[in-house]
């Protein structure tokens, strides 16, 4: 008997002090912290966070389900790193009640309507439009998305203006450019303008020049030597523009060739070949759209995988050269520009001032070296970057893969950013050393080239930034999310994307002037969307990523269309400045030729290149309808 009363007793005591220490473990308000993510969508699944800030609670309940109430509803999870993950979706503005055990929490919610998410780059092209300037409509439209999340926030109006304002600076601009990808960009974009600086000021430049100056013995071949000069200054736009239409006028002048064709002939060389090259001023912004696109939709590539892949539907490109080509060895034009033409032939054969300025030119000994060897140094060095950082030797050891498929290989898994870097660095350090070895420049005059060729890209920088930033707002507003359940609400079939992409490319373009504000505004919108869209209409991984890849092509290439018919762009206004032509001829000329490659861009390029048909096919069906344009559409000028 006192055996029995012994074990009740102990037994009781062990039970008291279990559910005593079973209380004691429960989580009170001293031990918990709700958090909710900053920015929360209608009808978007967020975060909620239960954090237990009493570690030796957490530490009991470590791999156990903890039970707690969401509105009512029984939830059960596990504490992992001391917190609990919650996800729900708001599809109005609701009260929001948590309990766990002894401890409760309740908070009115109010989440951003999701077609709100399309504000901030619809401002942005809005403003674009209306003050033809792209600066202003990036941060205006990202204005716009930062006070909206700051409104939703329970914020007075001014309050969230102010502190949307305030954001764009201290959350938005210093995100982007803390990102590694995106300071890499900023620094290969400067030694690249800086090289093109050094190049230009040594001499170099126009050492490549005089060779081709050489052979300029009548009108068709004048046109064809701006025609391979606009091809070989391929890395940067600007120095093409600038370059081959201050050098080629007093030839092409002497030529009878009008400066309407020599500036159309610079326009049109300038932004495709800049658009086609591997090694550019322009890839490193691709590779950074590129990079945000494909780390939004989780592709397992590298951006310059994706570059590489979707230079086979860069139609409009490509044919805008091969239709300048044709023009020039048919001794044909049509349209305003043969009138232009036509002029030019019976008009005095040049000036004598202009006859100095050509024997000058021509005669005088620029070393092209000064310029080949640093261009050489970037293009053989970011190859060589690439296949270093993308180099595996399992693979190259493997002797059932192609060669073609290894270099693919490296390249599809490589750093790219670390090789434009290298690169680029390259370029720099051997165009300052020929400079100096050679006493063309002393130290002085090549460090001022240098910051020179640093300023020369401000306007870029500045542009990637702030798209950037408002790359940031619409995925923090899931704007993506927004298009993509558009674009399926009203049944647009994956295989017009590209098309519709190109069209609208195009329209932007030509409405702000800038190619690059074009793609800073479409790139992050359109890449994700496609995506979405494709899966959303139960399209496999290779039917997706054909799709993407001339989604990819058909914003950049829209984006030159509109900058080539656009009469606010800056290379259409630089292509008039360096060939002495009066701007709105120009564009009247040219506005023809580029609608007319445009129509050949869609109809033998992005519409049935979606639906499957390969580019070997398109391409020479597009050369042949182009052959046809101009022979009959077009008449000798001579």
């Amino acid at each position: 008997m006192k055996k029995f009363i012994i074990f009740i007793f102990l037994l009781f005591s062990i039970n008291t002090q279990a559910e005593s220490l079973n209380l004691n473990n429960k989580f009170s308000k001293d031990d918990v912290k709700i958090e909710f993510q900053k920015i929360i969508i209608q009808d978007i699944e967020a975060n909620i966070k239960i954090i237990i800030l009493n570690k030796e609670k957490a530490s009991f309940y470590k791999n156990q389900e903890i039970d707690f109430f969401v509105n009512g509803k029984l939830h059960k999870s596990k504490i992992i790193d001391n917190k609990i993950i919650i996800k729900h979706k708001f599809h109005s503005k609701e009260k929001i009640d948590i309990i766990l055990d002894n401890y409760s929490f309740s908070k009115q919610i109010s989440p951003i309507p999701l077609w709100l998410s399309i504000l901030p780059p619809l401002i942005a092209i809005f403003i674009a439009l209306l003050f033809k300037e792209v600066v202003t409509a990036l941060f205006l439209g990202i204005l716009v998305g930062t006070t909206t999340i700051y409104l939703y926030q329970d914020a007075s109006i001014v309050a969230a203006l102010l502190k949307g304002m305030f954001s764009i600076v201290d959350t938005y601009v210093i995100e982007s450019m803390s990102d590694k990808g995106h300071l890499s960009i900023i620094v290969f974009s400067m030694l690249i303008g800086a090289t093109v600086n050094i190049i230009t000021r040594n001499g170099g430049m126009n050492g490549i020049v005089n060779i081709l100056l050489k052979y300029a013995r009548s009108a068709r071949s004048g046109q064809l030597i701006t025609w391979f000069l606009g091809l070989a200054i391929f890395f940067d736009d600007y120095a093409n523009t600038l370059v081959v239409g201050n050098t080629m006028r007093p030839i092409t002048d002497r030529m009878k060739i009008s400066r309407e064709k020599l500036s159309y002939i610079v326009d049109s060389t300038a932004a495709p070949v800049a658009a086609l090259a591997l090694v550019t001023t322009w890839i490193g912004i691709e590779l950074s759209y590129i990079q945000d696109g494909i780390s939004t939709i989780g592709i397992n590539t590298s951006a310059y995988s994706v570059f590489i892949s979707s230079l086979n539907t860069r139609f409009y490109p490509i044919y805008t050269i091969v239709f300048m080509f044709i023009l020039i060895v048919m001794k044909k034009d049509y349209g305003p520009m043969l009138k232009a033409e036509k002029k030019a032939r019976k008009s005095e054969i040049i000036k004598i001032a202009e006859k100095k300025h050509v024997n000058k030119v021509i005669k005088y000994n620029n070393k092209w070296f000064n310029a080949a060897i640093p261009i050489l140094f970037i293009i053989f060095g970011t190859l060589v970057g690439l296949l270093y950082t993308g180099w595996d030797s399992n693979i190259w050891n493997n002797d059932s893969i192609k060669f073609s498929s290894k270099l693919s290989t490296f390249i599809g898994h490589s750093n790219s950013y670390l090789a434009l870097l290298w690169a680029s660095l390259s370029g720099v350090i051997v165009a300052i050393a020929l400079s100096m070895g050679q006493r063309i420049l002393n130290l002085s005059e090549c460090i001022e080239s240098l910051i020179t060729g640093f300023k020369t890209m401000f306007n870029a920088i500045l542009i990637l930034i702030l798209a950037w930033s408002l790359a940031q707002i619409t995925k923090d507003l899931h704007t993506a999310d927004f298009i993509t359940q558009s674009l399926v609400y009203i049944k647009i079939s994956p295989y017009l994307l590209p098309t519709i992409t190109f069209i609208l490319s195009a329209l932007i373009a030509f409405s702000t002037g800038s190619s690059w504000g074009t793609m800073a505004i479409l790139y992050p919108l359109i890449l994700p969307a496609s995506w979405l869209i494709c899966k959303n209409f139960d399209f496999d991984y290779n039917a997706s990523i054909a799709i993407f890849y001339n989604v990819v092509s058909s914003i950049l290439a829209g984006s030159v269309l509109g900058d080539h018919c656009s009469p606010i762009s800056d290379t259409t206004i630089l292509s008039s400045l360096a060939s002495s032509c009066n701007h709105i001829e120009h564009v009247r000329t040219q506005l023809p030729y580029a609608l007319t490659v445009g129509a050949v861009s869609i109809v033998f390029g992005t519409l049935p290149s979606a639906y499957g048909i390969p580019s070997l096919v398109l391409f020479p069906l597009g050369i042949i309808v182009i052959y046809l344009i101009i022979k009959f559409a077009g008449k000798k000028v001579e």
